[in-house]
C-alpha cells in the first residue's frame, strides 16, 4: 500500500479543478451583477460562467498556437497544454454526470407535504403528465427533423432527435449523459450536439420567458417585480420544531450530505447489479447497460423516494423520534449542485464536433421549431390545467422545459417573489411524478439507435401514441374534477 504524498500534483488535481470552476463561477456572478443586459434576461450565473469557462478552456488549449503566431515563441513545455485540457474536460464531464444525480437526490429527499395542512403541495399528477407530454412533443419534433435531414447529411444520425427533450426538457446534465451514450453507438459529436441543444434551450428560457412576462404585464394580467431584492428567511422556513438541532454531536448539514451520499451509493449498487444480471454480448443488452448508466439520475431519484418512505415508516412506528431531513438545507445543496452542473456541462462542450454543416442546420431548425411549439403548447396546457395561476405555472414550466429548474424559478420570482401560488411546489412534486410517467421515454432512448429500421420508426410512432394518451388523461382529469365540483355545489 503506497503512502499519501501531499506534495504530488495528483493529490491536488481534484481540488485545483474545483478551484478553477469556482473562480469561473465567481467571475460569472460579477459579470451578471455589473451588466444589466444579463440581469434583465434573467440569465443564471452558472450559464454565464459556463460560457466564460468555455472561452478560457479553448484559449488555454490553443495557447501554443497563439504564442507561436503572435509572440513567435515556441517551447516543448507548451505541448502539454492540450493534454491538460483533455484531462480537465473529463473531470468536467464527471462533475456534470454526478452532480445531476446528487441534485435530484436532494430534491427527492424533500417532504412533498405542507407542514401545516399535511396535504401534497401543488398538483403533482397533472404537472407530471404535462412535463412528460412536453418531453414527448419535443422528441417528436426532434425526430421529424433528424429523420428528414438524416437522408441529406450522413453526419446527422436519424435517432439524434431524441436529444432535443434531453437538452431542452431535462437540461445539460442529461443531454451530456445521453449524448455520450449516442457517441458510443456511432453518432460522432453526440455529446457536443446534446449540450448545444441545452445551450440554445437556455436562450429560449431567458428570452422567450421574459418576453411572455413583459407581454402579460403590459396587458395588465400580472405585475413584474422591478428589482432583485434580498428576502429575509424566518426560522420556520429554516427548520421545523421536531427536527434535530442545527449542531449537536453532528452538524445538521452533515446529516443531509450523509443521506444524499448513502442514497447515491444504493443507486449505484442497484445499477451495477442490474447491468451484471443483464450481461453483455447482444445489441439489446449493451443498449440497456448504456441506458441504465446514462439515466443514473432516475435511479438516484427513485432511491431518494425509497429512503424518504423508510424514514417516514420509522417515524410512524416511533422508532425515529426526530426529523432528520431539512427542506431548507436540501434546497441549498441541490442549488449548489445544479449550479456546478450547468457551469461544468457548458465548459465541457467540444466545439470541434459541431463544425459540420448538417449538424449546424439541424440544430438551428430543430431548436427554433421546438422553442416556438413548446411556447404555444404550454400556453394552451397551463390555461386548462392551472386556470387559477396560469401565468405563474407557465413561467415556471417553460423555464424548466427549455432550460433547467433554476430558469423556471428565476422567471417565477419575477411575478411571484414570495411563492404565494403553488407553481414552485408543482415543479418539485411534478418532477417526481414525471419519473413514473417517463418510462416510455426511458425505453425509447435505450432502443431507438439499434440498427433495425423498426426500432427507429416504432419509437417515433410510440411517442405520438403516448403523447395523445397522456394529453387525453391530463385534460380529461380536469373535466372530471370540474363535473364533480359542479355536482357538489348543486347538492
Amino acid at each position: 500500500m503506497t503512502s499519501f504524498q501531499s506534495s504530488e500534483f495528483k493529490s491536488w488535481e481534484l481540488m485545483i479543478g474545483f478551484a478553477i470552476l469556482a473562480l469561473i463561477m465567481l467571475l460569472g456572478n460579477i459579470i451578471r451583477r455589473k451588466i444589466k443586459f444579463f440581469r434583465n434576461l434573467l440569465f443564471p450565473t452558472a450559464i454565464i460562467a459556463g460560457f466564460l469557462g468555455l472561452g478560457v478552456k479553448y484559449l488555454f488549449y490553443y495557447s501554443p498556437e497563439i504564442m507561436a503566431g503572435i509572440f513567435k515563441y515556441t517551447s516543448s513545455s507548451l505541448d502539454g497544454f492540450k493534454n491538460i485540457t483533455h484531462s480537465y474536460n473529463w473531470m468536467l464531464q464527471s462533475i456534470t454526470y454526478h452532480s445531476l444525480a446528487l441534485g435530484f437526490i436532494a430534491l427527492g429527499l424533500k417532504t412533498a407535504k405542507d407542514s401545516k395542512t399535511k396535504k401534497i403541495k401543488g398538483r403533482p399528477i397533472k404537472t407530471g403528465l404535462l412535463i412528460v407530454n412536453t418531453y414527448l412533443l419535443q422528441g417528436i419534433i426532434g425526430l421529424i427533423f433528424t429523420i428528414g435531414l438524416g437522408y441529406i447529411w450522413a453526419s446527422v444520425s436519424k435517432y439524434s432527435g431524441v436529444l432535443l427533450p434531453m437538452g431542452f426538457g431535462q437540461g445539460p446534465g442529461q443531454a451530456n449523459n445521453i449524448g455520450l451514450v449516442f457517441e458510443g453507438q456511432g453518432f460522432a459529436g453526440g455529446q457536443a450536439f446534446g449540450l448545444a441543444i441545452a445551450t440554445i434551450g437556455f436562450v429560449w428560457a431567458s428570452v422567450a420567458g421574459v418576453f411572455y412576462i413583459n407581454k402579460r404585464a403590459k396587458e395588465g394580467k400580472l405585475t413584474r417585480v422591478s428589482e432583485e431584492k434580498a428576502k429575509s428567511v424566518n426560522n420556520h422556513e429554516i427548520e421545523s420544531e421536531d427536527e434535530i438541532p442545527v449542531a449537536e454531536a453532528i452538524d445538521k448539514m452533515s446529516i443531509q450530505i450523509i443521506l444524499i451520499v448513502i442514497t447515491y451509493a444504493m443507486a449505484y449498487g442497484f445499477m451495477y447489479l442490474v447491468t451484471w444480471l443483464i450481461g453483455s454480448g447482444s445489441d439489446f443488452a449493451n443498449s440497456m447497460t448504456s441506458l441504465i448508466w446514462g439515466f443514473n439520475f432516475i435511479f438516484a431519484m427513485l432511491f431518494a423516494i425509497l429512503v424518504k418512505l423508510v424514514i417516514k415508516f420509522l417515524r410512524k412506528k416511533g422508532w425515529m423520534k426526530r426529523k432528520y431531513t431539512n427542506e431548507y438545507i436540501l434546497n441549498r445543496i441541490s442549488g449548489v449542485l445544479f449550479d456546478f452542473m450547468v457551469a461544468a456541462s457548458l465548459m465541457s462542450i467540444n466545439i470541434e464536433s459541431l463544425i459540420d454543416t448538417g449538424l449546424i442546420v439541424t440544430l438551428i431548425l430543430m431548436t427554433t421549431a421546438a422553442g416556438i411549439i413548446t411556447y404555444f403548447y404550454l400556453i394552451y396546457a397551463t390555461k386548462r390545467v392551472y386556470p387559477d395561476y396560469q401565468h405563474e405555472a407557465f413561467a415556471t414550466l417553460f423555464g424548466n422545459l427549455t432550460g433547467t429548474a433554476p430558469n423556471g424559478i428565476a422567471l417565477l420570482r419575477e411575478i411571484d417573489p414570495d411563492f404565494e401560488t403553488p407553481a414552485s411546489d408543482d415543479l418539485v412534486t411534478g418532477s417526481s411524478a414525471a419519473v413514473m410517467f417517463g418510462a416510455p421515454i426511458l425505453i425509447i432512448t435505450g432502443i431507438i439507435y439499434l440498427p433495425e429500421w423498426y426500432y427507429l420508426w416504432g419509437s417515433f410512432i410510440a411517442m405520438i401514441i403516448f403523447f395523445v394518451i397522456f394529453n387525453f388523461f391530463m385534460l380529461r382529469t380536469k373535466k372530471i374534477k370540474k363535473v364533480a365540483e359542479e355536482t357538489e355545489i348543486s347538492e
